[in-house]
């Protein structure tokens, strides 16, 4: 069954006056599969080479570029992704969705070739470039072929694919080491993209009228330095560089210097990357406050909870990933409930507040883990904190689609991709220079940052009661500052308001 939805691209007109964009019912189930199949390749690409890295230092040397392997796909993921979905407005979803497509397996099949750390490096910048279109893509797509009010279950597939990523990720790469070897990582995708891009290709059909603008190449090169800057403070602070350095404050006031000269050149242009009449409604906007928060203490809490089960609790790498397992479901599942009663004609203002308290409630409940706190007890209480974070992205994302135009809405929901990896990236390295503190300060002994769970299990037991403590502090670090998190999106989701969804 093919699917045929006019991709407008006119200037907005006055939404009574409108006329239906949807011709059909939606994405047919084999070409949702499709874009959820070019959705997940993304997702998984940032995580699933994460528990390889050891074992491509081994093969391919360069212990000292070791972090840029995941750094240089997120930043150039990151740079592309608004991109990306403008150029899905102006030229055609479909074709910018399968061209994103083309390049990540290109990248992909080019890391697994690579001989050297420089190669790999290289390349999985090319792999990243291709997935900044692979999630705003799919999103867009859907945020065109049906209107938000009908949107909630395929919205609720795609957000639950992040916490499955998070957690099937490093499971995968392990899996698919021990099993074969860590080129493996990068060959998975081939036959599952190629396998979208058949489904993809050959059953979505989208009219698209083409918009004859020139591409906002001045906003885009401010916005890609003004990323860069952030990226690169993110990963060096507090590690290569002080926070109080020269470096770090140059990189920091470049990045805030960027942002305010792209928010001046997207007022003039004439086709902005990010156009700002999406940030005159507010919910837009609170909708992006939001995201950027969770975003932060999303992967702040799934960053550093596997680090206290290893450590205090003597889980092994696959182990730990699995414990996470209460927190992944909660996300799946608030997801889809939420679509499901939103699907119902139910309202959607309460979602965000209610995420907001549970994100922080459940924070502060995990601040109770002690070194003797049973593994099963801790496991568990992470569903609490996963339901918020299900509760906010989900509503939140339909929120963006629906603040939005159809003509916007690649722009739209890139913008939405972009503040959320933001978040993550400034959320973890803050996160993490409070983890680092609190280990310092609770009497880690010298040189044990640098120390792996199986070097800690074969020391003295005082030397192992010191990295318990020291770990779990510095977990509670991170905690108290996820609840802060809570706390903020818990206020700032009273600012939302409740705007019907779209019927057309």
């Amino acid at each position: 069954m093919s699917q045929y939805t006019k991709d407008t691209h006119n200037q907005p007109e006055p939404e009574a006056a409108r006329p239906p964009i949807g011709e059909s019912a939606g994405p047919s189930k084999p070409v949702l599969f499709g874009l959820l199949l070019g959705l997940m390749l993304g997702l998984l690409d940032g995580t699933i080479v994460g528990t390889v890295l050891p074992t491509i230092v081994g093969d391919l040397g360069g212990l000292d570029h070791l972090s840029w392997v995941v750094t240089a796909y997120l930043l150039t993921a990151s740079l592309s992704t608004p991109i990306w979905g403008k150029l899905g407005d102006l030229y055609g979803r479909k074709g910018s969705f399968v061209w994103s497509i083309t390049v990540f397996l290109t990248g992909s099949v080019l890391s697994g070739l690579a001989q050297d750390m420089g190669q790999l490096i290289a390349f999985r910048a090319l792999q990243g470039l291709g997935a900044g279109g692979l999630m705003v893509g799919a999103i867009s797509i859907i945020g065109v072929m049906l209107p938000p009010s009908q949107a909630g279950r395929s919205q609720a597939m795609i957000g639950a694919m992040m916490p499955v990523a998070l957690v099937g990720g490093p499971l995968l790469g392990g899996s698919l080491t021990d099993q074969l070897n860590w080129r493996w990582v990068f060959y998975v995708n081939i036959p599952i993209g190629a396998l979208a891009l058949i489904v993809v290709g050959l059953r979505l059909h989208l009219r698209t009228e083409r918009v004859k603008a020139r591409i906002d190449y001045a906003g885009a090169g401010l916005l890609c330095a003004a990323i860069l800057s952030l990226t690169l403070v993110g990963s060096w602070g507090g590690t290569r560089y002080a926070w109080s350095s020269p470096q770090i404050i140059g990189l920091g006031a470049t990045g805030a210097l960027a942002l305010a000269w792209f928010a001046r050149v997207e007022r003039r242009a004439a086709e902005p990357i990010i156009p700002p009449r999406l940030f005159a409604d507010r919910n837009f906007t609170v909708a992006q406050v939001l995201t950027f928060l969770v975003g932060a203490a999303m992967l702040g809490a799934s960053a550093y909870l596997p680090l206290y089960m290893q450590f205090v609790r003597g889980a092994s790498s696959t182990a730990s990933g699995m414990l996470l397992l209460p927190l992944m479901a909660g996300m799946f599942g608030a997801q889809l409930l939420v679509g499901k009663l939103l699907a119902a004609g139910g309202r959607y203002r309460p979602y965000p507040i209610i995420g907001g308290a549970l994100t922080a409630l459940g924070a502060l409940v995990l601040l109770t883990v002690d070194t003797n706190t049973p593994t099963a007890v801790t496991s568990a209480l992470t569903l609490v904190p996963g339901v918020g974070m299900g509760l906010l992205m989900q509503s939140t994302l339909l929120v963006t689609i629906n603040s939005a135009t159809p003509r916007d809405m690649g722009a739209a929901t890139g913008t939405a991709t972009l503040v959320r990896t933001i978040g993550s990236s400034l959320g973890i390295a803050v996160l993490g220079a409070v983890y680092t503190s609190r280990l310092h300060a609770s009497g880690m002994p010298d040189g044990g940052t640098a120390w792996t769970p199986e070097a800690v299990r074969g020391m003295p037991e005082w030397v192992r009661e010191a990295v318990r403590t020291a770990v779990t502090e510095g977990l509670h670090g991170v905690l108290a500052g996820a609840a802060l998190l809570g706390a903020v999106i818990f206020l700032a989701a009273w600012l939302m308001r409740e705007v019907p969804l779209r019927e057309k």
